[in-house]
Formats: C-alpha cells, sequence, structure tokens
C-alpha cells in the first residue's frame, strides 16, 4: 500500500466518477488555448497522388505498421469505468488504435483492480496497451510494484503522468514530487518495458524538458493545454469558497500549449518519440502535430463521450477522425505520415 495513500475505497471511487462527470462539463475545458490556430497547413492543388494511396500507418517502439493514434488516459478504479473501457478496447482492437489505461494506481492496493484490466486484455490481445501510474506515486513503491502493474496489463508501455497542477488543488492530492526525477531515471535504467512520460493536461515548458534530459523514455506524450484542465476539474470538486476553487479560477489558464509543447519537445528530444495530445478534436488538429513533427496523437474527452455509449459509437467517432486526417494528408500531397511533417506555415507567431 502506498504511504501517502488514506483514502478508503468508497472515496477512491467517488473521486473517480466526479473525474468522469466534470471532464464532460464545458467549463472543465480549456477551449482555444491549444494553439493550432498558430499552425496553418501548405495546401497543395496538385496532388500527384490518388486518395487511395495515402497511408496511415508508422513504424514505431510499438512495432511496425502502426495507426499513429491513442485512446489518451481517462479513467480506471470504479464500477463505471469498467463499460467505459470495454468499448474503448474493444473498438481499438477493431481499428488498431493503442490504449492508454487511466491511473493503475488502485491496483497496489486492490487485487480485483487488477482481475479487471485481465478480463479486459484477455479478450482484447491484440491491441497496444499502455499502462499509467502517476510520478508522485513513484517514490513510494519499489521496482517489484510497478513490474506487477505492467505485468497484470501486459502492457506494451509504461506511462508515468506528470500532473503538479492537479494534485496541488485536488482535496485529496498527494503533492509530493521530490526526488521523482531521479525515481524516474531509476525505473527508467531498470525497467525493461518502455517508458512514456506524460503531461496530463499542461503541457511541457522547456526548462522542464531540459530536467530529463538523459533519461531513457521510449516516447514523451504532451498533453499540452487546450483540452481538460485537471486543476478547473478538482477546483469544482473542492466545492465553493473553498480556496482551491479559488486558486482554480487563478489557474485556468495555466499550462503551456500543445502546440508549443510539441515543439519544445522536439527541439530538446531528439531521439526520443514525441506524442501530441491536449485538447485534439478533429483529425485537421492531428495533421497539423504531425505536420509538427509528431509520432502519434491522442485524445480523451471526445472519445469518453461516445464510450459512454456503445463499441460501435467509438468506432464511428474513430473512422470519421481517420478520414479527417487522411484528407489532409491528400490535401498537402502527402501520401504518408513522413511526408506532411514541415508542410505548415505559422501564423501570427
Amino acid at each position: 500500500m502506498l504511504d501517502n495513500y488514506t483514502e478508503s475505497v468508497e472515496q477512491f471511487e467517488g473521486r473517480k466518477k466526479d473525474h468522469i462527470e466534470l471532464s464532460l462539463d464545458e467549463r472543465t475545458q480549456a477551449k482555444g488555448l491549444s494553439c493550432f490556430e498558430k499552425v496553418e497547413l501548405a495546401h497543395d492543388s496538385l496532388p500527384d497522388l490518388d486518395f487511395s494511396d495515402v497511408s496511415l500507418f508508422l513504424d514505431s517502439f510499438l512495432g511496425q505498421s502502426q495507426k499513429p493514434f491513442y485512446v489518451a488516459a481517462m479513467t480506471a478504479g470504479h464500477k463505471e469505468a469498467e463499460g467505459i473501457n470495454y468499448h474503448l478496447a474493444e473498438a481499438c482492437s477493431q481499428t488498431g488504435w493503442a490504449m492508454m489505461v487511466g491511473s493503475q494506481r488502485r491496483e497496489l492496493f486492490d487485487q480485483n483492480e487488477k482481475d479487471a484490466w485481465k478480463t479486459i486484455r484477455s479478450k482484447n490481445p491484440n491491441i497496444k496497451m499502455l499502462g499509467n501510474l502517476g510520478l508522485s506515486q513513484l517514490s513510494s513503491i519499489d521496482l517489484k510494484q510497478v513490474e506487477a502493474l505492467v505485468d497484470s496489463l501486459k502492457a506494451d508501455a509504461l506511462c508515468m503522468h506528470c500532473n503538479p497542477m492537479q494534485e496541488v488543488i485536488q482535496p485529496e492530492g498527494t503533492p509530493q514530487f521530490k526526488g521523482s526525477i531521479s525515481a524516474l531515471r531509476h525505473l527508467s535504467e531498470n525497467l525493461e518495458t518502455p517508458i512514456v512520460l506524460k503531461e496530463t493536461g499542461s503541457g511541457f515548458s522547456k526548462s522542464s524538458l531540459k530536467k530529463i534530459e538523459g533519461v531513457k523514455l521510449a516516447a514523451i506524450d504532451v498533453s499540452g493545454l487546450g483540452g481538460t484542465h485537471w486543476g478547473r476539474i478538482e477546483g469544482f470538486r473542492a466545492g465553493e469558497a473553498s480556496k482551491q476553487q479559488k486558486a482554480a479560477e487563478v489557474f485556468a489558464n495555466w499550462g503551456v500549449s500543445t502546440v508549443d509543447s510539441v515543439s519544445n519537445a522536439l527541439s530538446f528530444h531528439k531521439n526520443t518519440e514525441v506524442w501530441g495530445s491536449g485538447g485534439v478534436r478533429n483529425g485537421l488538429d492531428a495533421a497539423k502535430l504531425f505536420a509538427l513533427g509528431a509520432n502519434r496523437v491522442g485524445m480523451a474527452k471526445p472519445l469518453l463521450k461516445v464510450a459512454m455509449k456503445s463499441t460501435d459509437e467509438v468506432v464511428n467517432w474513430m473512422e470519421n477522425f481517420e478520414y479527417q486526417v487522411k484528407v489532409a494528408l491528400f490535401c498537402t500531397g502527402s501520401k504518408n505520415l513522413q511526408e506532411i511533417k514541415g508542410k505548415f506555415v505559422w501564423k501570427n507567431k
């Protein structure tokens, strides 16, 4: 059990349910702050290819000929999450998307949670699944516990998420990050599974990225400002007139935009994959991130809305999204993701 874990199971589940409800509340969305409007793709009126030539596949540390999309981390640790995650996993199995699971923190003290993921995994053995744990918990557990989380999911990679804004405003938060960089470095040197370092909606500044130079990472998921803002969510959870709610209002637009975070990551980590997420709402947003140089693109909230309905709804959303990306590739004269890189201009930067 985590040393700093004090919630009951009921409190834990209640918090996770709150997160789902508030994630769908438009007031928690940092709309217009991803900075996608700063990037304009270069239209090609004379593409020397047929639309059928356009390919969305790529090679990466997750394997060859993979789709470049992933379901960003959403929810876990409560009963309502099981149905959502079943729909997401089944849809990923049909479309070839990767799936980043919600935080596996509960598995550290509840064996039943491990069993739930094992069931989902056994029914969808072909998908790329990415484990997930908070960086603030890393200093409280040992390597064997981390390996157990990876094993329970048969994870293809482990995401370590950074969420200082969320933890410091969350009433039950664990804003203990001292020693987290050295713990991450130690984990990267001893865990055989690839590690993805991810933010949770506030992006990465250049100064943050400089701190992890030399850390063995397979990818950096920027999760920039522009989508779900966890500071806002935890402020609403804390209640009106609370100091957390007042702070959440002050820091409502805190973070580094998705576009700037991708650019920052690409400039600092040449040999690490850069994944773009944070406010991605359509295929054109994704295409702009690929043009900037992102290797993969993920999203959460749009998929959460449809995952609460059915697998078919998720698949339909994914297929429409893929079509939009392919339209962007075609209309920039790009037959694949490699060719669209650099085909953009900065607007008002």
